[in-house]
């Protein structure tokens, strides 16, 4: 088969997939509960103890408090990531976000869609001391 002929039809398919995938909603983050978010963050931090969860309105996000101090949890495509804070960290507002800049070389940059009454609260909390 000639290379040319090959390789549309291995982009075809490979778009095709991720089409079909996004049209059948699996390509959709699913929000998070206080339980999964609780879960999420001990898959990613076994040896804290969770003390309260605070989710965002969409459920994308989650504030922690654990024994160990303040974390953020989100979700980035279909995992999720946690990171504690360590107290060095900067949050930006801007009109339906918050930017959040962490002092992690793994997640430096953070970006938040969230409602106007939890942008100043959440970048409040991330930044307290």
């Amino acid at each position: 088969m000639p290379l040319h002929i090959l390789l549309i039809m291995v982009i075809g398919g490979i778009a095709g997939i991720a089409l079909a995938l996004h049209l059948l909603g699996l390509s959709r983050q699913s929000p998070f509960t206080e339980g999964t978010a609780r879960a999420a963050w001990l898959r990613h931090r076994p040896d804290d103890t969770v003390l309260t969860v605070d989710l965002t309105n969409d459920g994308l996000a989650a504030r922690i408090l654990s024994d160990k101090g303040r974390g953020i949890l989100w979700h980035m495509g279909a995992d999720t990531c946690a990171r504690l804070l360590t107290g060095g960290e900067e949050a930006h507002v801007r009109r339906n976000t918050v930017t959040l800049h962490l002092n992690d070389y793994t997640a430096p940059k953070i970006r938040l869609h969230l409602t106007p009454d939890e942008q100043e609260s959440w970048a409040n909390w991330i930044t307290e001391r």
